[in-house]
């Protein structure tokens, strides 16, 4: 038996300006160089290209069985809790077999909370109370 290849969509909003993608390509470039192995692909509800269903196929066509979906997302809102799911949904259909996971919004993930509020803490002057 095989074991399971991975492969990982970080799952953003998108924008019309692509100027906004450049933090999410950054971090798909770190967890790259973090797992060499695992393909990495980036995905937009909108906006942006690859969509979803075509990063997914992407990672299928590549040999993945699993896929990992991280909503790059501070919150679980709308677009997590119900546009995602659909998609994801739409993802398994297309590629029977293929083994997909939701992960958490990545904002609500402690020690993303914990780097944001220690950004906001270093934005103080020193000499504030």
């Amino acid at each position: 038996m095989n074991p399971a290849k991975p492969g990982l969509i970080l799952f953003a909003h998108g924008a019309r300006d692509p100027r906004w993608a450049i933090p999410f390509e950054a971090v798909a470039e770190r967890v790259r160089a973090a797992r060499p192995g695992v393909p990495v692909r980036l995905a937009f509800l909108e906006f942006m290209a690859p969509n979803l269903p075509d990063a997914g196929a992407e990672l299928a066509a590549a040999g993945c069985t699993r896929i990992e979906v991280v909503p790059m997302f501070l919150g679980a809102g709308g677009h997590v809790r119900k546009d995602l799911p659909n998609l994801l949904d739409a993802l398994r259909a297309a590629h029977p077999g293929l083994g997909v996971t939701l992960h958490t919004a990545v904002g609500e993930i402690d020690s993303v909370m914990a780097a944001m509020a220690g950004a906001a803490v270093a934005t103080l002057s020193t000499t504030s109370p």
